[in-house]
């Protein structure tokens, strides 16, 4: 007796059943309960969009295939040995999964966050979901779904049973090594044809806001056409990496392969076309139409604008020398590692990239001095105490300060760059230079379009992400969007994580699905071995709470306005920050005397 089956985009469908499967069903059964043994329903979602518990229907298509010598099951401790609202990272045999324990029921996921892959169980448990200590991804204990960014990815889960008090996880032995599972995305049904001058939906821009807008809409079921167009000549990168980590490493052409989302990934490529190097000239919204430099033309049904920022123009003598850099590409960071390679690199700007890029080059460089025009590097992001205190460890690795000054000219000699001169008079060697001195939206071709924009020129969007346009939606560092934790005060917030939410939510709105932005702003930067983690909305605060010790760089900071907590920053205290996000995520106010 035979069993046919036929794999049709994605989808297995009979073709012929003689047999009935009593072994197999059962075994689908079994995959389809909750972690306590239950019949799992289907549970809310998350604000953002994102889903809560999946049903057996979204499980990718290969368990079906899974075999007994395909799992490992291992007892793993008794039902006492964990509290409620305990963890514990547990050897599986062919892997290890993270063990919960919240409302009495277990439950088993992957132990590492599949954005940098973070130890789970050093995270923060609350009401059915996990929240990353590094970076407040948040992931949903039951299903493993991705609740709350960044990251793309949810988690693997296990099946979780008791026996005679003996807790027993039974895991797929692929899944215990791959930790980090992709949610099932439908494929494009129109015929890709990259001279085609029509997509029904249009983004322009590759960073995360455009990237997690195609994902989610191709997660969502949309099978219309998608096209990415990107001014860059790489497909989407984790763009982060450029300043903290890739500097520090090889800087051979595929240096940056690692930081590629998309490159030879099938999921991406079967289902949205990329366009790199074409850069947008108009915008015709009574047209729904978009101009290119080159002269190409391509129509649209629903526009996603999310070109970020660029650098803000700064003036001085020597514009046209050369190895003078603004860090936006791979090719900039392996240039500028390069010729930052046993010679003097100056970083103009105190901004968290500048600061990064400058720590980043210390392991190189023969000399890296950085000018700024306040007294305190971060003194308006994190109070002038932690300022000093993060100078301080910067002058302890052999970088030179200049700061309450300028640039006033750069000196060449056969056109590259030899000395930095200061407003002051003083005469900086360089080789290279790193200029960042802030951004500001990259959103010039929009002026004649009808785009509402701000006087900073931040495109202005409602709650579900759209612009004053019918069918144009924008995202990430372009916009000004209004933000619940502030009365809905229109705001820019240019987080990694929050282009993220962004661009889901965009998508959702672009398909009918009510959706709106709700999730605690979470920043984080890499100095020295040493992080900074950063949640919240602190501008404009008017005071801060000290605890822990700025010396030795252990501490945890409370941004106040009035009595009331906005944001908290943290150097070795996790997972302090993701736990203060946790609470203000789910509504609640932190006063200053609660901290006190």
């Amino acid at each position: 007796t035979v069993l046919c089956f036929q794999w049709s985009d994605g989808v297995v469908l009979p073709v012929e059943v003689k047999v009935e499967l009593s072994l197999l069903e059962k075994e689908r059964e079994v995959d389809g309960l909750s972690p306590n043994g239950k019949a799992s329903p289907l549970g809310d979602r998350r604000p953002n969009g994102a889903p809560g518990h999946c049903s057996d229907e979204e499980a990718p298509p290969p368990r079906l295939y899974s075999k007994p010598r395909d799992y490992v099951e291992a007892t793993i401790c008794h039902v006492k040995d964990l509290e409620n609202g305990q963890m514990r990272e547990v050897d599986v045999g062919s892997g290890r999964a993270l063990l919960i324990k919240e409302h009495g029921e277990f439950s088993a996921i992957a132990h590492k966050c599949p954005h940098y892959g973070a130890p789970l169980v050093k995270g923060v448990l609350s009401k059915g979901h996990i929240r990353c200590p590094w970076h407040g991804a948040c992931f949903n204990i039951a299903s493993g779904e991705l609740e709350d960014f960044p990251g793309l990815d949810s988690l693997a889960t296990f099946q979780v049973r008791v026996e005679k008090d003996k807790v027993i996880i039974r895991a797929n032995k692929q899944a215990l090594q791959a930790q980090k599972r992709s949610k099932p995305m439908s494929r494009c049904s129109a015929v890709i044809n990259s001279n085609t001058g029509f997509s029904h939906v249009l983004i322009i821009g590759s960073g995360p806001a455009g990237l997690v807008c195609a994902e989610t809409l191709r997660q969502e079921g949309f099978t219309d056409r998608i096209v990415m167009v990107t001014a860059d000549r790489h497909p989407p990168y984790d763009r982060p990496k450029l300043s903290k980590v890739s500097l520090t490493q090889s800087v051979q052409d595929d240096s940056f392969t690692s930081c590629l989302y998309i490159v030879d990934d099938p999921r991406h490529t079967m289902s949205q076309h990329v366009a790199p190097d074409l850069q947008v000239a108009v915008v015709d919204v009574k047209m729904r139409a978009v101009t290119f430099v080159d002269g190409s033309r391509m129509e649209y049904r629903k526009l996603f604008i999310a070109t970020g920022s660029r650098p803000r123009p700064m003036s001085y003598q020597g514009m046209d020398v050369a190895n003078v850099f603004h860090l936006g590409t791979p090719d900039d960071a392996n240039s500028i590692a390069r010729l930052a390679n046993n010679r003097n690199a100056v970083v103009v700007g105190t901004s968290f990239i500048g600061m990064e890029v400058a720590a980043a080059l210390t392991d190189k460089a023969h000399s890296v001095s950085i000018i700024g025009i306040e007294s305190i590097p971060f003194k308006k992001a994190l109070g002038e105490k932690v300022g000093k205190a993060i100078m301080k460890l910067f002058e302890a690795n052999r970088v030179k300060f200049y700061m309450l000054n300028e640039v006033s000219e750069m000196k060449g000699q056969h056109g590259e760059l030899k000395e930095v001169v200061l407003k002051s008079g003083k005469m900086l060697r360089a080789d290279v230079c790193v200029i960042g001195t802030g951004s500001v939206p990259a959103s010039g071709f929009l002026k004649q379009s009808g785009i509402h924009m701000d006087s900073k020129g931040f495109i202005t969007v409602n709650k579900a992400m759209q612009t004053n346009v019918e069918g144009v939606f924008a995202g990430g560092d372009v916009v000004a969007f209004p933000f619940p934790q502030r009365n809905n005060k229109k705001v820019n917030i240019p987080h990694w994580q929050m282009a993220h939410v962004h661009g889901r939510v965009a998508a959702l709105s672009m398909m009918g699905k009510p959706a709106e932005v709700q999730t605690v702003p979470y920043f984080w930067s890499a100095m020295f071995g040493k992080s900074i983690r950063y949640a919240g909305y602190g501008e404009g605060f008017d005071d801060v709470i000290i605890q822990g010790d700025l010396e030795e760089l252990k501490f945890v900071a409370f941004y106040t306005r009035g009595e009331e907590v906005v944001a908290v920053a943290s150097m070795n205290y996790d997972p302090i920050v993701s736990r203060v996000a946790e609470i203000l995520g789910s509504g609640k106010l932190i006063r200053k005397r609660d901290v006190e």
